[in-house]
């Protein structure tokens, strides 16, 4: 899997790093999530899609790697 963010979309809510704080975090100057492993293991799997699902701009994806 590889997690997405999309800056543009995001509005600094902060909910994901409560998710998956080993797989995401915030830069306070930007104002902006930050994917700290694009490809988490998969142990993380719920974590990140939480942090998926509970995003309120919706900034956030799993891609599914071939």
């Amino acid at each position: 899997m590889r997690v997405v963010a999309d800056l543009d979309l995001c509005q600094g809510h902060q909910m994901c790093q409560g998710e998956a704080p080993s797989v995401l975090g915030f830069d306070d100057a930007a104002d902006v999530v930050v994917v700290l492993q694009e490809h988490p293991e998969e142990s993380l799997r719920p974590q990140v899609r939480a942090a998926v699902q509970y995003c309120p701009a919706m900034a956030l994806a799993i891609e599914e790697e071939a």
